[in-house]
C-alpha cells in the first residue's frame, strides 16, 4: 500500500563509503588553495558537500536563496527548500531541513568567506545562494545552473576518488547521506522528513547500510549451538 506507483524499481545506487567521501571533500578541500578560480571551485565544493551532509537534491541546491537560511530556527539553524520535487507531478514541495551533521558549519564558511566574491549585497532579496559567475543586467550575479555544480563534482571525484569517477553523482551523495543518516542512529522518519519523501519505502530504498546483520546472527545462531553440545558431552 504504502509504495509509490509505477512497477519498475528506482536504479540501485551503492554510494561510496564515509571514509571514501572524506577522501574526497579532504582533496577537494586541499584544492582550494591552488586553484585557479577559487570562488566557483568553492561553490562547487560547498553544494556537493551540503549535498552529502543533508541530502539535497542539485535543482534544491541551486534554488536556494541566502534568505532560505533560518539561523535562528532550531539548534543549528534550518533551510527552507521551497523547490523541492513533489509527488506525482503536484508541484514544487515546500520543507524545513535541519542543518546537522555539520551543514551549518559548511555554509557560515561559505557565506563569510567565499558568497562575497560574486557578490557584494547580502541584503538583496532573492539573492541567490549558490550564485553563477555570470551577471544580470543591474550586475547582481545570477543563480547557478544544475550542469556547473554537476561538472564540478565529476572533475572533483576524477581527480580525488577515480574508482567512481562519473558514477559519483548529486543523487549518490543524496544516497550517501540517507545512508550516513541512519547509520549514526536516525531512525527512518527523520530521514524521510530531511529528505522530503513522501513514501517511507522511498527512503528505504535510499538505505545502503554496510550490515552484517545475517553473518552476526549465523555466529551468534553456532556459538548458542555450540553451548548447547557442550552441555550434552558434559
Amino acid at each position: 500500500m504504502n509504495r509509490p506507483r509505477g512497477t519498475k524499481d528506482a536504479q540501485l545506487r551503492i554510494p561510496p563509503s564515509g571514509p571514501e567521501v572524506g577522501t574526497l571533500f579532504t582533496g577537494w578541500g586541499g584544492e582550494l588553495a591552488t586553484c585557479r578560480k577559487f570562488a566557483p571551485t568553492a561553490r562547487n565544493y560547498t553544494a556537493s558537500k551540503l549535498m552529502s551532509q543533508v541530502g539535497l537534491r542539485v535543482s534544491e541546491a541551486c534554488g536556494l536563496d541566502l534568505d532560505d537560511i533560518k539561523w535562528d530556527l532550531g539548534r543549528f539553524g534550518k533551510l527552507h527548500v521551497r523547490h523541492g520535487k513533489g509527488a506525482r507531478g503536484s508541484g514544487p514541495r515546500e520543507r524545513i531541513v535541519p542543518l546537522i551533521n555539520g551543514a551549518d558549519r559548511t555554509l557560515r564558511w561559505f557565506i563569510e568567506d567565499v558568497w562575497g566574491q560574486f557578490d557584494d549585497d547580502h541584503t538583496r532579496p532573492g539573492a541567490p545562494l549558490f550564485p553563477s559567475e555570470r551577471k544580470n543586467t543591474d550586475g547582481s550575479s545570477r543563480r547557478v545552473g544544475d550542469d556547473a555544480l554537476r561538472s564540478g563534482l565529476k572533475e572533483a571525484a576524477k581527480a580525488h576518488l577515480p574508482r567512481l569517477g562519473e558514477k559519483l553523482t548529486p543523487h549518490v551523495l543524496r544516497h550517501f547521506c540517507a545512508s550516513q543518516l541512519y547509520e549514526n542512529g536516525l531512525d527512518l522518519l527523520a530521514i524521510q522528513d530531511v529528505l522530503g519523501h513522501s513514501w517511507i519505502a522511498t527512503t528505504m530504498r535510499y538505505i545502503h547500510v554496510q550490515q552484517t546483520r545475517v553473518e552476526d546472527a549465523w555466529v551468534a545462531g553456532m556459538e548458542r549451538a555450540a553451548k548447547r553440545l557442550e552441555g550434552l558431552v558434559r
